[in-house]
């Protein structure tokens, strides 16, 4: 007998055009081998996603840059082909605020938590998650909001160069722009041309000081408010390594005891009454021992199959099991189990894991993915190898002696914008180790982020 309802369907929904998107096929494999059948609504063109034996149908995902309401039509003609109230779950940040700005036009065709439709929103975005930080004690490194490009320049300053340059809405950020959604900037001149491009950008502009990367201080928490506000499932989780290094997706985690990262997340979920699936990021400060929040997702990490526990009970699973009203599994935390995204870290995943692994690709029950991955991978580096030898050499750079002033030294004499008048100031979410802002942009699978 099946742990969840075998008779409701799921429906998988994610906007970003990410191939490698290995959260997609972890959602995938943990509802279909119980036996749910999983509808996936992504651009599933060339993803090993869509080899996997466990997706039911594919579906075709909403335009790039669609509007929630063209989303909220996209599920309609998929909720007419499925014929049954389904668990729908938002892949990415975009489907997630767009089926919580519509989820009374959505039911009852789809199950979804039941919250204010803009929690889902307010979190994602870098600007209010500060204020929601600040309201609910989270500690937060400062955070300052120009409003011209002299402001960015001088606030750069005042904070302390480095600095961490977001933009509050990444989700907004177009495509083949060249802007990242968070960059390091090291220079006042960088700050202020980032802030020249903010209508481009499509949201305001953050700087936040910058918390440096270390050894054990990258964490993350990954849970199910059910409809009662109590986390199941989940964990937290310690990053060991990235991609990039030092600020990307999670290549190697592993499952951590971590009190203080526990209380952090249920008192911020509970303080938002937020209910759903969420992802949250933690950096330890290495001078204080604090937990910063960095970021909050509204929906599944990449990496949530870290968190199956020895009854097979995950986020994605507790959620199916809360919408169509049966007990949750009573499991046991699986510590120092390990998840590898073998393409990332493809020694960590031919290394011992005693105490238990799985793989974000490959998996004995379901091999046409890896396979399919390896083959994409292998073209995917190959192009981006032959990108760079026949790229231009760059011209020679003048002199130039970089000068990076710490948050709390006084100012230099003579730095144009110093003052800060009328420079919003909230609390912020620090990442670092990030890319530096002049430099090309990544691919979406380079992404720094919580995937």
């Amino acid at each position: 007998m099946s742990l969840l309802d075998i008779r409701v369907p799921a429906v998988l929904l994610r906007i970003d055009r990410n191939p490698f998107h290995h959260g997609t096929l972890g959602a995938v494999r943990s509802l279909g081998r119980a036996g749910v059948d999983v509808h996936v609504v992504a651009d599933s063109t060339g993803s090993p996603v869509r080899k996997s034996r466990f997706v039911r149908q594919l579906h075709p995902p909403p335009a790039p840059g669609a509007s929630p309401a063209e989303i909220v039509a996209v599920l309609r003609r998929v909720a007419a082909r499925v014929a049954r109230p389904a668990v729908l779950i938002p892949m990415d940040d975009a489907s997630a605020i767009a089926v919580g700005r519509h989820r009374e036009d959505l039911t009852p065709a789809y199950l979804l938590p039941q919250q204010p439709a803009t929690l889902p929103e307010r979190v994602a975005d870098k600007a209010e998650l500060a204020e929601v930080c600040a309201a609910a004690g989270i500690p937060y490194p400062r955070t300052l909001v120009p409003d011209s490009a002299e402001q960015a320049a001088a606030a750069a300053w005042r904070l302390g160069l480095p600095v961490v340059a977001k933009w509050s809405r990444p989700w907004l950020v177009p495509a083949g722009s060249g802007l990242r959604s968070t960059v390091v900037v090291r220079s006042a001149r960088e700050a202020r041309e980032l802030y020249l491009r903010t209508e481009e950008a499509g949201s305001r502009l953050l700087l936040q000081e910058f918390l440096p990367p270390g050894t054990d201080r990258d964490w993350f928490f990954h849970g199910y408010a059910d409809r009662t506000g109590t986390v199941r499932a989940g964990g937290p989780g310690r990053k060991q390594r990235a991609w990039p290094r030092g600020a990307g997706l999670t290549a190697v985690g592993l499952w951590t005891p971590n009190p203080q990262v526990e209380a952090l997340a249920e008192r911020l979920t509970d303080e938002l009454g937020f209910r759903g699936i969420f992802d949250l990021d933690f950096r330890r400060c290495g001078t204080t021992g604090r937990y910063h929040l960095l970021d909050f997702n509204p929906r599944p990490g990449a990496q949530f199959r870290l968190f199956a526990d020895s009854a097979g009970l995950d986020v994605v699973r507790a959620l199916h099991l809360d919408l169509t009203h049966r007990p949750p599994a009573a499991g046991a935390p699986l510590a120092g189990r390990a998840f590898v995204v073998e393409n990332y870290a493809p020694l960590s995943a031919l290394r011992p894991a005693p105490r238990g692994r799985e793989l974000a690709w490959s998996a004995p029950d379901d091999r046409g993915p890896g396979l399919a991955m390896w083959a994409l991978w292998c073209r995917h580096v190959a192009g981006r190898l032959l990108a760079r030898l026949c790229r231009p050499a760059p011209a020679e750079p003048g002199p130039h002696s970089p000068v990076v002033r710490q948050a709390g030294e006084p100012p230099m004499t003579g730095v144009p914008g110093e003052e800060l008048s009328g420079v919003s100031s909230l609390s912020g979410l620090p990442l670092s180790g990030l890319p530096i802002a002049g430099q090309p942009d990544r691919s979406d699978d380079e992404k720094a982020s919580s995937c």
